[in-house]
């Protein structure tokens, strides 16, 4: 997969000529019960791509479908950047809490990557217990594209 193909991916996201694209990107998946939904956005005022910093924000909404509540412990990312470098981000909850998602409720949070590169994909999963019965559970999130807009000429 090469340049070319990029350039007509992002082309055929409806990419006119001479204009930023700025649209979020989003996904969404349902795993244990729990839906993970991620918007992804390029921080523009916050990178410097002549010194190769490109800054992303995500916004995750995670909704509990289950008939029993849910907290989630931990998370683990896998951070790829398209210059090759990987790296693993891993802690307690997300954005300093460990929220109790009742059922049928959900709980949204908003945080941010840092790339070397224009191109990059997260994944990864949290670790959340079943109040009920203290099982823990692994929610799978989705893998999703941060991608820096292009400028066509």
């Amino acid at each position: 997969m090469g340049y070319w193909y990029i350039f007509l991916v992002l082309l055929s996201r409806s990419i006119l000529c001479g204009l930023l694209i700025e649209e979020p990107i989003m996904v969404s998946k349902i795993s244990e019960g729990v839906e993970i939904s991620i918007d992804t956005f390029f921080q523009k005022d916050y990178s410097n791509p002549l010194q190769n910093e490109y800054m992303f924000a995500y916004r995750i909404t995670i909704e509990n479908h289950n008939s029993f509540p849910v907290k989630l412990l931990r998370r683990y990312w896998e951070v790829f950047d398209s210059n090759t470098e990987q790296r693993i981000v891993e802690g307690e909850g997300v954005v300093g809490v460990q929220p109790l998602i009742m059922p049928g409720k959900n709980y949204q949070y908003v945080s941010g990557c840092h790339l070397k590169s224009e191109l990059g994909k997260m994944e990864g999963y949290y670790t959340m217990e079943n109040i009920e019965n203290r099982e823990l559970i692994k929610v799978n999130i989705p893998p999703f594209k941060l991608i820096a807009p292009v400028k066509l000429n």
